[in-house]
């Protein structure tokens, strides 16, 4: 009886530690299956089909929750500000999804909305709101600022075309009642019947530019590029200013190199030509010079014409490029000015991958640049009956006699 009572202890410490060992043992289990259960996957806020169509979409697209939160927005979405800190960011948006909300019926509207929260600038938005399932709205907005900005530009041509019309046609109109009036007058007859042919030739070349520049602005205007020689094009445009520049006594001089050659189209690279020649004529007093230089720099070539007419004020420089605007009307009416020249000359140079670049200081004159890329065309090697270095090599040309500085030159 001694011997088991001294032995319980012994008994119920085994006891105790073989307890604590199987309650060790079920909670490592429990916890190693706890780590290794797979969690359960939360239900998707949107349908993975739905999410891919919105990623196409070429539109700003947005789906809100019951609470209008943001659940998805696309980039471009960001991009316009239509949507910050995931929420609506306009209140004529939150006020369009709050109507479709009440009645269901889809709604489209064209709202104009700050660009950013600060600055004056403004975007056009076309918004399209609709109910997506039971408690999610869907909405949609196309950027309109470019569409309507191009509609202004046409209307406004529109406008300033039916103008320029009016000028010539309800003077030939008067001309016209003014001779039949002195139809015994040889004298006065002779003199109007001149007029007449001089508004005549003024619209008819008002309506050949504009049907120039309406092609320029058409899209594929080069539907003929190739390799130009540019001494070629300068040459034309030279002879066909010249009748004109002899009226006035005005010298015409070409200098520079004559191996240049670009890609383009050799007619529209005339007409450009020529019109920065028939500007600088119209603009300079008689007896004066008129310079054409030619270069290559930096992989551009540049046609420079140089006079010694009027010269343009700064402040109307940054506006000598838009379409019928003149900086002297009153001198543009005596020279048949059409206002369409220059605007002519930006379109060809952009349709070739170039630009305009203009100098001018009243009182000394003008310097146009128009500046296209360099032809990269590939040497031609002499064939075996042509022993090598026997090739004609261009010797350098004088400089045109009206000489430019290098700020004219557009440099």
């Amino acid at each position: 009886m001694d011997g088991f009572i001294s032995g319980a202890p012994v008994f119920l410490a085994g006891l105790l530690g073989l307890v604590v060992g199987v309650v060790a043992a079920i909670a490592f289990k429990l916890s190693d299956r706890e780590q290794h259960r797979i969690p359960a996957r939360p239900d998707p806020e949107l349908d993975d089909g739905l999410v891919r169509v919105l990623s196409v979409l070429r539109s700003a697209a947005v789906v809100l929750d019951a609470d209008d939160d943001v659940l998805r927005a696309s980039p471009p979405a960001y991009a316009l500000g239509l949507v910050r800190s995931d929420a609506l960011t306009h209140a004529a948006v939150r006020d369009l999804v709050a109507q479709v909300r009440r009645d269901g019926v889809i709604r489209e509207q064209e709202v104009e909305l700050p660009r950013g929260p600060i600055g004056s600038g403004t975007v056009l938005l076309q918004v399209r709101v609709a109910p997506l399932g039971v408690d999610r709205m869907l909405v949609l907005a196309d950027d309109r600022t470019e569409a309507r900005r191009v509609e202004a530009i046409r209307r406004d041509f529109v406008v300033n075309v039916s103008h320029e019309l009016k000028t010539p046609v309800g003077a030939i109109a008067l001309l016209a009642e003014t001779v039949g009036d002195a139809a015994d007058d040889p004298v006065a007859v002779r003199r109007f019947t001149e007029r007449m042919q001089r508004e005549a030739q003024r619209l008819s070349a008002l309506v050949h530019e504009i049907i120039e520049l309406s092609r320029l602005q058409a899209s594929g205007a080069l539907s003929d590029v190739r390799t130009v020689d540019v001494a070629d094009v300068v040459t034309e445009a030279v002879d066909r200013a010249r009748t004109t520049a002899a009226g006035k006594n005005i010298v015409i001089t070409v200098g520079g190199g004559k191996d240049a050659l670009v890609f383009g189209d050799h007619n529209l690279l005339v007409t450009a030509v020529r019109n920065l020649l028939d500007n600088a004529v119209s603009y300079s007093p008689p007896n004066t010079r008129v310079g054409v230089g030619v270069r290559e720099r930096d992989g551009l070539v540049e046609i420079a014409v140089v006079d010694q007419g009027i010269g343009i004020a700064a402040g109307e420089q940054d506006r000598v490029f838009e379409r019928f605007y003149r900086v002297d009307p009153a001198r543009s009416r005596d020279t048949g000015g059409t206002g369409l020249g220059l605007s002519i000359v930006k379109h060809v140079a952009a349709d070739h991958g170039g630009d305009v670049q203009m100098w001018s200081e009243p009182g000394r004159g003008s310097t146009f640049t128009l500046r296209i890329p360099a032809a990269d065309v590939p040497a031609v090697h002499p064939g075996p009956t042509e022993p090598a270095g026997s090739a004609h090599t261009p010797q350098p040309t004088p400089a045109a006699t009206t000489q430019a500085t290098p700020k004219e030159v557009g440099a």
